[in-house]
């Protein structure tokens, strides 16, 4: 994965310090990378910026 890419969330997902529950199928579009972690991205899913681990989300297909 590389910055600006879309992936898919793979698993229903419960976002610590909110409410929201990122849910199995949600597309976070032009993703940026962790610059100390490898293992974690960052996206908006709808209005909240949040951080996933990438074990995850897959990269969308045709990209």
């Amino acid at each position: 994965m590389k910055r600006g890419d879309s992936v898919v969330i793979i698993k229903d997902l419960d976002v610590k310090g909110s409410s929201l529950i990122a849910k199995r199928g949600t597309a976070v579009r032009n993703i940026s990378l962790v610059h100390d972690n490898a293992d974690q991205i960052e996206g908006r899913v709808g209005p909240t910026q949040v951080v996933l681990l990438t074990q995850y989300v897959k990269k969308t297909s045709g990209e």
